[in-house]
């Protein structure tokens, strides 16, 4: 597999809702980092028992809007709903050995634009 079919196969597999199943595509050594709050999560067994005991109000889906591989780096920009919530996350990925072995993400919060420039812009 390549660094983008890598990224691909992580997306599917997390489609599965089995992050069990999904921590056995990182790396020994992986690192996950979410800079908006703060936090590092290490390892394998962390990143499988916070997606898993995560509160949800239902199956977790996962749609791909975007996929660049650009070397040992590929960033994805994909939709997340549990059915309740729906956000997008942005996530560089960088690869070693063929696994996942460091990902930032970024969850951007959607909120509405400020009237003064709307003279400038149209509405998606």
């Amino acid at each position: 597999m390549n660094n983008k079919q890598i990224i691909e196969n992580f997306w599917t597999t997390m489609e599965t809702n089995d992050f069990y199943a999904v921590a056995k595509l990182l790396h020994d050594d992986y690192i996950l980092e979410w800079h908006q709050s703060g936090e590092r999560i290490r390892g394998r067994d962390n990143f499988a028992a916070i997606n898993t005991y995560y509160p949800t109000e239902g199956k977790w889906t996962f749609h791909i809007n975007h996929i660049v591989a650009d070397g040992d780096v590929v960033v994805s920009d994909v939709n997340v709903s549990d059915g309740k919530v729906h956000d997008r996350v942005i996530t560089f990925s960088t690869i070693k050995d063929g696994k996942i072995w460091k990902q930032i993400e970024f969850w951007p919060q959607a909120f509405d634009a400020p009237e003064w420039r709307a003279k400038w812009v149209e509405k998606i």
